[in-house]
C-alpha cells in the first residue's frame, strides 16, 4: 500500500484519529508522517510506554499527593519483590507477577479505564473470530451446566447440555 499524502512510498504508519465520534484513518510513509508532526510524541527523548502509564498513574485519583489507604487490607510494599507502590507509580514497571496480587485493589480500576476490562481476552483474527465465539459460547455454557446441576435443575440442564452439543456438532462440521 502506498502512501496516502504523496502516493510514492510503502505506508507504514497507520494513523487513526477520533474527533467528536468521527473516526478517520490514513496510511503514511514515515517521511510524510514526520513532515505532518504526526510522530512527534515517538521521537521525544523520555517516551516510553512505562513513562506513558507512570503519567496515567499521576493524574489517577489517589495516586498523585500524599499516600492514600489501600483498600480491603492490600498492602503498599509486594512481599515478595519488595517494590512499594510509589515505585510503580514513578516507574511504571511491577517488580515481579506478585506484584499483581499485591497491588490489585489499586490495579484494578487503573486497567478498567485503559483496557475496558480487567480480564484479558486477547485478539482474534476476523477469518477465526467465528470458531473462536462459539469455543466461548461452549464454555460458558458448562459453566452454567454446572452451576444448574449443582442447584439440582436437571430440565433447565438438559436444555444447555442440548445446546452445546449443537454448538460442538456445528464446531465439528466447519472444521
Amino acid at each position: 500500500m502506498l502512501c496516502d499524502e504523496c502516493g510514492k512510498r510503502p505506508a507504514n504508519v497507520r494513523l487513526t484519529k477520533i474527533v467528536n465520534g468521527v473516526k478517520s484513518e490514513s496510511h503514511l510513509c514515515e517521511q510524510c508522517a514526520r513532515e505532518k508532526g504526526e510522530l512527534e510524541l515517538f521521537s521525544e527523548p523520555n517516551f516510553s510506554f512505562p513513562n506513558l502509564l507512570a503519567g496515567l498513574l499521576q493524574h489517577e485519583p489517589g495516586f498523585a499527593g500524599a499516600p492514600v489507604a489501600f483498600p480491603g487490607g492490600a498492602t503498599s510494599r509486594c512481599r515478595t519483590c519488595g517494590l512499594d507502590f510509589s515505585g510503580f507509580r514513578k516507574t511504571g514497571f511491577l517488580g515481579c507477577p506478585d506484584c499483581y496480587d499485591e497491588f490489585r485493589p489499586r490495579l484494578e480500576p487503573l486497567l478498567r479505564r485503559i483496557h475496558g476490562s480487567t480480564r484479558h481476552t486477547g485478539k482474534v483474527p476476523g477469518r477465526t473470530g467465528a470458531a473462536t465465539d462459539t469455543r466461548r459460547e461452549i464454555e460458558s455454557l458448562r459453566v452454567e451446566l454446572s452451576r444448574l446441576v449443582a442447584k439440582e435443575r436437571y430440565e433447565e440442564a438438559a436444555k444447555v447440555r442440548d445446546k452445546i452439543r449443537a454448538l460442538e456438532k456445528n464446531l465439528a462440521d466447519q472444521a
